[in-house]
């Protein structure tokens, strides 16, 4: 999941204050934290027992559709509008990824699921719409179970690497833990072995400030996610209690898009608003069982005004 990015090249972290002249939003530090410590098993029930995607247990979901953990809440109609810019080949390109939160549901082995609709352009062109699919346990981590994109070259489709959680090796992971704490290790966001997916993810720093357009905002948890399939290169995403993600950045010497994105909209939409919504999620599912053999096999969609 590393679509957006915040930029610090070596040891400087250096973080864009869009919006707010007044904001006292920086962070240095001598680098990122290590990578390299393991996980060790759960042996109870607490929130803080879950320290990696090896802990994922199907029966730790109650109402596994209500999402509100402080940093990631998702709550139907809710979307979140990013704006800034990346690179591509060393172009500069404008891009704006609108997330929206559905009124439908997916069951996913076994545990239902929250629908999320992503849409991600690039110079006002779209570039990928994509699904994904979060639960949250009973203990208040969020797992994301998979995720069905489409990619666009114009108006047409030319990728669809999805992947889901129980198929063809596919793992849920963790979006984000119910207590996230400063020294833990990192632990995997998933894992698409097909596609070769396999982000993680570890706390960055706590505590931060920063603004946006939208708003100034105080505790503001930064986490730093990564592929150690690309090592020098990592995402940071900045996360405020009770709104979710508001900036998005990069770090490392060898980050080649440099994807930095600051929260623009914050909204809650109408009841009309939230049937496109759930219009737009049930035909990309609806392609997604003709392009994609992995989603084919998965259980339909539960809509909500049905």
């Amino acid at each position: 999941m590393r679509g957006a990015r915040y930029v610090a090249a070596g040891s400087l972290l250096m973080v864009i204050a869009a919006g707010c002249s007044s904001s006292t939003d920086q962070s240095s530090g001598s680098g990122a934290p290590s990578p390299t410590a393991q996980p060790t098993a759960a042996t109870s029930s607490d929130a803080s027992a879950v320290t990696s995607a090896r802990d994922f247990d199907p029966d730790a979901f109650g109402d596994s559709t209500v999402v509100d953990n402080a940093y990631f809440p998702l709550v139907p109609g809710t979307r979140w509008t990013w704006e800034g810019h990346a690179f591509d080949e060393g172009e500069r390109i404008e891009r704006q990824v609108v997330f929206t939160v559905s009124d439908v549901t997916k069951e996913i082995g076994g545990v239902p699921t929250v629908v999320g609709l992503d849409i991600d352009s690039n110079d006002g062109e779209r570039a990928e719409q994509e699904i994904m699919f979060f639960a949250q346990d009973v203990d208040g981590n969020v797992w994301l179970f998979g995720e069905y994109p489409e990619e666009y070259e114009g108006n047409k489709i030319v990728k669809t690497p999805a992947w889901i959680h129980g198929y063809e090796g596919a793992l849920a992971g963790l979006a984000m833990k119910a207590d996230p704490s400063p020294g833990e290790p990192d632990y995997a966001q998933g894992w698409g072995p097909k596609i070769g997916w396999n982000d993680r993810a570890e706390v960055f720093a706590m505590g931060e400030k920063t603004c946006t357009p939208v708003d100034c905002y105080d505790n503001v948890l930064i986490m730093r996610e990564f592929s150690r399939d690309e090592p020098g290169a990592s995402q940071l995403k900045y996360y405020a209690p009770g709104i979710g993600g508001i900036r998005i950045g990069w770090m490392g010497p060898n980050e080649e898009e440099q994807e930095e994105m600051v929260l623009v909209r914050y909204e809650h939409l109408t009841a009309e608003e939230l049937d496109e919504v759930r219009a737009i999620v049930l035909a990309q599912e609806e392609r997604a069982y003709e392009r994609s053999d992995v989603y084919g096999n998965t259980t339909p969609i539960e809509s909500a005004a049905g």
